[in-house]
């Protein structure tokens, strides 16, 4: 049997998303910004994208963005939105269990000059209101949250946060790092009063490559790519129209019967909590009911380093994750376990199980059997 228990990485691309894609390379693959009918047809595909994706968020369907997935959004909102505002201040608020793609634009900020304030969490990876609302100042341009932290699954307050910022500083802008919660929470920007909102295709069963930004209309900021002006002069370029209609069918569907997918999701992660913490030396981090996001499980073994626990359950078929994706072949001390304070032993002994829409009980099963007979003879091989 197979286990797939790595989604927060990746997601099997929806089959409905691929085989409209593979329609738009090999047949309708004309460029948009074409003036005849194949530039026309291609034009459309991008448009209903746009509208799906839009009506998802409740926004205008002008406010969306397409990028190359997460990263290049999380970089365009932050950098874009700082450079353009630069001359009301240059200070930008985080926190510091943000994704790398996050972590390394507030790094590049500082190194052109400007002022970040890292907001703590507390052991569950949550902010503080009232830390947010003391480091809001009046040169305060950006605060950038993600709503679920990628490692742990911890939820952000950014609806609370949103009107927070917003009664300190009205001129203040709102990013959030959406990338692990579109599709598995509800958001809706403009009742939440946020700016920008980043997404990535390739989390919700869209193709890799593809992504979104929510830019509130008239919001201040700076393209990163120049050029021959598409997408409202946001990101010149030829738009990968495959990627992007594939995204929108994505978009749309995750959304569909949505109450009923997280339900579900839940009742597995619950199920798996409770089996998994049997396993003596075993204990899950962060929130373990429902105020957690409803796809991720942190879960750390005394005596058991994550690479060795991640080879051994692949050799069985299971597939996780040993903390980020994107830094997971750079070996380096998880910032976000580190924060919320966990024991420095259980920091390299740490891996994520995260579960999708089409996750079943019958993996479940099989991946909690299977670390239930792997610790115990692993732990017999620890050094002391």
């Amino acid at each position: 049997m197979e286990a797939y228990l790595d989604n927060s990485a990746t997601t099997r691309c929806d089959a409905e998303a691929a085989e409209l894609m593979l329609k738009l390379l090999t047949q309708d693959y004309g460029n948009p910004s074409s003036l005849h009918n194949m530039g026309v047809i291609a034009e459309k595909y991008m448009n209903d994208a746009r509208k799906k994706i839009a009506k998802t968020l409740k926004v205008q369907d002008k406010e969306i963005c397409f990028t190359s997935g997460g990263t290049e959004s999380n970089n365009l909102a932050i950098i874009g939105a700082a450079e353009a505002n630069k001359r009301s201040g240059r200070h930008v608020i985080t926190t510091c269990i943000e994704h790398p793609s996050v972590s390394a634009t507030m790094a590049y900020l500082e190194e052109q000059g400007y002022e970040i304030t890292y907001l703590p969490v507390d052991a569950y990876g949550v902010i503080s209101l009232k830390d947010l609302k003391n480091a809001i100042r009046e040169d305060t341009i950006l605060v950038s949250l993600m709503q679920v932290n990628n490692e742990i699954g911890a939820v952000e307050p950014v609806g609370e946060a949103g009107e927070l910022i917003k009664q300190c500083n009205p001129k203040t802008l709102f990013h959030v790092d959406a990338i692990q919660s579109y599709g598995k929470m509800r958001i809706f920007p403009t009742k939440m009063q946020i700016d920008m909102l980043s997404v990535s295709g390739h989390k919700i069963h869209g193709p890799k490559g593809s992504g979104f930004l929510y830019i509130k209309d008239k919001t201040k900021i700076h393209p990163l790519i120049n050029g021959g002006g598409q997408q409202r002069g946001m990101r010149s370029g030829t738009e990968n129209v495959p990627a992007i209609a594939g995204l929108g069918v994505a978009a749309e569907k995750i959304y569909r019967d949505f109450d009923e997918k997280t339900d579900r999701m839940y009742t597995l992660r619950e199920q798996f909590i409770e089996e998994v913490e049997k396993i003596p030396g075993v204990q899950v981090n962060g929130h373990k009911e429902r105020s957690s996001a409803p796809h991720i499980v942190s879960v750390s073994t005394k005596g058991v380093r994550s690479e060795v626990l991640l080879h051994a359950l692949e050799d069985r078929q299971i597939y996780v994750s040993a903390g980020s994706a994107c830094s997971s072949n750079r070996p380096a001390v998880s910032r976000t376990l580190k924060s919320i304070g966990l024991a420095p032993e259980l920091l390299d002994s740490t891996i994520r199980f995260s579960f999708c829409v089409d996750t079943t009980k019958e993996e479940i099963e099989y991946a909690v059997s299977q670390l239930a007979a792997l610790i115990p003879m692993l732990q017999k091989y620890t050094r002391h």
